[in-house]
């Protein structure tokens, strides 16, 4: 039972707190009521030093659903509870134009989502139900993105508290994916010739299918490589059983890294420039090698002028839609290595959040937060030094 905080100061050196008397005792007793009180308000002295994106519209019109709608606003109200942001931390997005969005997707698709035309296969292939309301919550989604990438080059980065909408296809959308966001943001940031290369980071439990169709590459496989390599983490104590497979192959402006669990959603997994093959129950330390790894193959090949982070949850043990073990301090170190790797070479990052659903929506809260926490941590380390 919580006893409070009067009576806890009575255990302190058998003193009852009606019985103190004098004012030396006193305040000796509000020194150490201080010192056992929870910290947060030091937190409020170590400013954000990077922008959120929110709006309360990511809510996404779906009705009762396995993917969670309500996350955005939950992960925003704990931000602020918990005093890891403050209001003046969050930037509101506009929606994408039109023009964004044809970036990246055909005129035929965005006119039928416009219109309310799509046919019967494509609207079971969102797996969501279309309506108008909708297309504006990933139409803001979208143009999110865009402010997140645009923040990312200015303060080193930069989070939308939404987005990843990874299934996403030029003509068509899929799994709970309408429209591809982090594609419109990286081609409005060429456009605009903010960049001229990005890379991707998937690290949903999913592949990245969307995006790998987006920005194709010629895959060739490879033999299984170990699951580390000469990043950061050094030499792995892998279990032997834990045995994935890494594809290679990259073309173009954009490197794409997809790490993901093999035997899940979708069947058609086209290639991207780094595919991570993951057997089914997939660990911390095994995970976190194997990222490792990637993300050091990956910035042998290619130099990004912005990094992409696509943080999904769900690769949770607890996750309804993934067969991956990972704990939450698990995903808040893929977090941190993610941020260390990209401070390391003062490469940009754009975050967003993909999937999650896990059994308890508060889980999916928590390591989306932490995510922000991670961040926090490893750039405001840059800033002191």
């Amino acid at each position: 039972m919580n006893r409070g905080l009067p009576l806890r100061l009575t255990e302190i050196g058998g003193l009852g707190v009606e019985r103190v008397a004098s004012t030396k005792a006193r305040a000796m007793l509000s020194r150490i009521a201080k010192s056992r009180a929870p910290q947060y308000h030091k937190s409020r002295t170590v400013m954000l030093p990077f922008k959120l994106v929110y709006s309360d519209a990511y809510y996404l019109p779906i009705g009762q659903h396995v993917f969670p709608a309500e996350k955005y606003r939950r992960i925003h109200d704990r931000l602020i509870s918990n005093k890891i942001a403050e209001a003046h931390d969050f930037l509101k997005p506009q929606p994408a134009s039109d023009e964004d969005i044809l970036l990246v997707h055909t005129p035929e698709y965005v006119h039928k989502l416009k219109t309310g035309t799509l046919s019967p296969r494509e609207e079971m292939e969102l797996e969501i139900p279309y309506s108008r309301n909708l297309v504006e919550a990933f139409w803001l989604s979208a143009g999110g993105s865009i402010l997140a990438a645009r923040q990312a080059l200015t303060d080193g980065v930069s989070v939308n508290i939404g987005g990843g909408f990874h299934h996403a296809f030029p003509d068509h959308g899929e799994g709970f994916c309408m429209i591809h966001d982090v594609a419109v943001a990286i081609r409005r940031m060429q456009r605009d010739e903010n960049i001229r290369t990005a890379m991707t980071v998937d690290c949903d439990v999913h592949h990245g299918n969307g995006t790998a169709a987006i920005f194709p590459g010629t895959r060739t496989t490879t033999e299984p490589l170990p699951s580390a390599g000469p990043g950061t983490l050094g030499p792995s104590s892998r279990n032997s059983r834990a045995s994935g497979k890494i594809r290679v192959a990259h073309s173009g402006d954009v490197f794409t890294i997809s790490l993901h669990q093999h035997n899940n959603y979708p069947l058609w997994k086209p290639p991207s420039s780094i595919d991570v093959d993951l057997p089914d129950g997939t660990t911390d330390d095994d995970y976190l090698a194997w990222l490792d790894n990637a993300l050091s193959s990956g910035l042998r090949q290619f130099e990004p002028d912005l990094l992409c982070y696509i943080a999904g949850a769900d690769p949770y043990r607890e996750d309804q839609l993934g067969g991956l073990s990972l704990t939450i301090d698990g995903l808040k170190r893929r977090d941190e290595l993610v941020f260390r790797v990209a401070r390391a070479r003062n490469i940009p990052v754009m975050v967003t959040y993909a999937g999650g659903y896990a059994r308890n929506v508060e889980d999916t809260v928590t390591i989306h937060c932490d995510t922000v926490i991670a961040a926090k941590e490893v750039f405001t380390k840059r800033m002191s030094s």
